[in-house]
């Protein structure tokens, strides 16, 4: 149940009706138009453009339009008023019987409420972490996995067929580095001393990696040329990192469908196919780029290269593919993986990455446009930066990792659930600032406490209720009288009930997961408000003693918000709390 689609529908039908009495000329766009709340809750439930988007159009004046559509929708029985404001906007007030209806299906609908057919099913690859498999992941990729998972689950709840995807980027030199690494602390391992010169990874994290090699292989690398182990450590190493990576995406709750090596790329013909498919659209050349301006690139050489034709698709310049000397530059295999998931018959891309990957924005969406022949949207979701405090300074360090602090210090010192909302209480190209001693404040200014506590406070109603024995049960709920919920802070909960499958629609629109905690963050202030009014006025307190059929009326509204709110967590990974401690 969606009201304002419901409500649009109406207005669309009613201008159809319009065109029908010649009152509007034919081959109008109602596209555009649209039914929202307004920006002030004081002029109205509901708002719409259609006026003002059909005026030009028609020839018009949009105050024209406005009366004439508004006399006819004031003959619906869900509208009580339609009031022309300004040039030609036009403010609805509805039914309280319209909001009531809301909690009924919210109650029959369960936490599927809201759950929509946006997607129509279309296949979504949606990539995320992507870490290199050289340490445990960081509070930066702990980002990119929550923000990454709950895109995913939004777009699952709004219709989509999502895949989750993680690309393994172990085909790059930084594999090489990290065989090295674990190699020094399988030296170790053997009672060496070591030194680890610059670039290579000192963590902790190695040791039992380093021991867990000496334990597989005995003393056969020891002392050995790189010749003789580079290879087999190299894959061992990115066995162990991986299975980490897993490890700590599990205490994140996050999990993956599919696992992708850039390695399998190498040596199998996939790189060269789809440079082939460029080239056979005359996308591949042979040329020299100017040089950039400022600081230059490392994949700019003065010299002759392979260069996709990227600026014909929207890059700013032309992007190399192969360098002078025969080797793949860094985009070549990322060009072949996107190429791959085009391929395998997604409708759309989308790629979560860590802030510093600006500039690769223009060139990916680029080649996905070229492969895909701009069939395939490829949408790239930036996040931006934590910045971590402790007692109100500055956390930064982690010796286990040795120069990061990791997810799972995140996790274990504030909890899953906590670390994941709060991941989510900014816009992704947002800086977020996480303090581990306000995140597990009791207050208001917490939105995860405040969240909880709503959905904690209807568990313990109908704790109570189940006390005073008021049937409480599902039957019972479904089957209350809506309509005692009549005063103006109950139609207020009942109103923001009923903008969750908005909300949802246009989070998978935009790709913005944040908007659903921003969401559950507003339902919870309404509630709680209600609530508090309950301390004054005793008419809406939620057990109304010797009235069981107002309570339950009460109670099933009560209920009502803990499903969406249930719904919402379960969005962005949360576990909804039964009681807070």
């Amino acid at each position: 149940m969606n009201i304002f689609a419901e409500i649009r529908g109406l207005i669309i039908a009613t201008l159809d009706q319009m065109v029908a009495e010649g009152a509007l000329p034919n081959g109008l766009n109602f596209d555009p138009i649209t039914a929202e709340p307004p920006r002030d809750a004081a002029h109205g439930d509901m708002a719409t453009n259609a006026a003002m988007v059909l005026a030009k159009p028609a020839g018009m004046k949009p105050r024209d339009i406005a009366e004439a559509l508004a006399a006819r929708l004031a003959d619906d029985a869900r509208i009580t008023s339609a009031e022309v404001a300004g040039p030609g906007f036009l403010n609805l007030r509805l039914a309280a019987s319209v909001w009531q209806q809301v909690a009924a299906a919210v109650l029959n609908t369960g936490t599927d409420f809201g759950r929509g057919a946006l997607g129509q099913g279309q296949k979504v690859n949606v990539e995320y972490v992507s870490a290199n498999p050289t340490g445990p992941l960081h509070v930066g990729h702990t980002r990119g996995a929550v923000f990454g998972d709950a895109l995913a689950s939004l777009l699952d709840f709004a219709g989509f067929d999502v895949t989750r995807e993680y690309y393994i980027n172990d085909g790059g030199a930084q594999v090489d580095v990290l065989a090295r690494s674990v190699y020094l602390r399988y030296l170790e391992a053997h009672g060496q001393e070591v030194a680890f010169p610059e670039g290579t990874y000192p963590g902790d994290y190695l040791i039992p990696v380093g021991q867990t090699l000496k334990d597989k292989v005995g003393d056969a690398y020891v002392d050995q040329d790189e010749s003789v182990w580079l290879a087999e450590v190299r894959e061992f190493a990115t066995e162990q990192m991986m299975d980490l990576i897993r490890a700590d995406l599990k205490a994140l709750g996050v999990e993956m469908d599919v696992f992708y090596s850039e390695k399998s790329l190498y040596g199998t013909g996939r790189i060269e196919a789809a440079l082939e498919d460029l080239k056979s659209k005359g996308l591949i050349y042979e040329g020299v780029l100017e040089p950039p301006k400022g600081k230059k690139p490392e994949d700019w050489e003065p010299r002759v290269q392979t260069l996709f034709k990227s600026t014909e698709h929207g890059d700013d310049v032309d992007r190399p593919v192969m360098k002078s000397d025969g080797g793949w530059t860094y985009f070549a295999p990322d060009i072949a993986y996107h190429y791959d998931k085009v391929q395998r018959g997604f409708d759309a891309l989308i790629d979560v990455f860590g802030a510093d990957h600006g500039g690769y924005v223009k060139r990916m969406k680029a080649a996905v446009s070229a492969l895909s022949d701009g069939k395939v949207p490829l949408d790239i979701k930036l996040t931006q930066l934590v910045k971590l405090f402790k007692n109100g300074e500055p956390f930064k360090m982690s010796k286990r990792a040795g120069t990061f602090v990791t997810l799972r210090d995140v996790v274990d010192s504030v909890g899953r659930d906590v670390t994941r909302f709060v991941m989510l209480t900014r816009k992704n190209d947002a800086m977020l600032d996480f303090d581990f001693d306000k995140v597990l404040e009791q207050s208001r200014e917490n939105p995860v406490f405040y969240v909880q506590y709503a959905h904690a406070r209807v568990s313990s109603v109908l704790r109570k209720a189940a006390e005073a024995d008021i049937d409480v049960s599902e039957v019972a709920l479904k089957g209350a009288d809506l309509g005692k919920l009549d005063h103006e802070a109950e139609l207020g909960v009942l109103r923001k009930l009923a903008e969750w499958p908005r909300l949802v629609e246009t989070a998978a629109r935009t790709n913005e997961p944040h908007r659903v905690a921003f969401y559950l963050y507003e339902l919870a202030g309404d509630f709680h408000g209600l609530w508090n009014r309950g301390n004054d006025v005793t008419s809406l307190r939620f057990i109304q003693e010797d009235d069981t059929q107002t309570s339950q009326a009460k109670i099933a509204l009560a209920q009502a918000v803990a499903i969406v709110i249930a719904a919402g967590l379960g969005i962005l990974g949360v576990n909804p709390a039964q009681e807070m401690r």
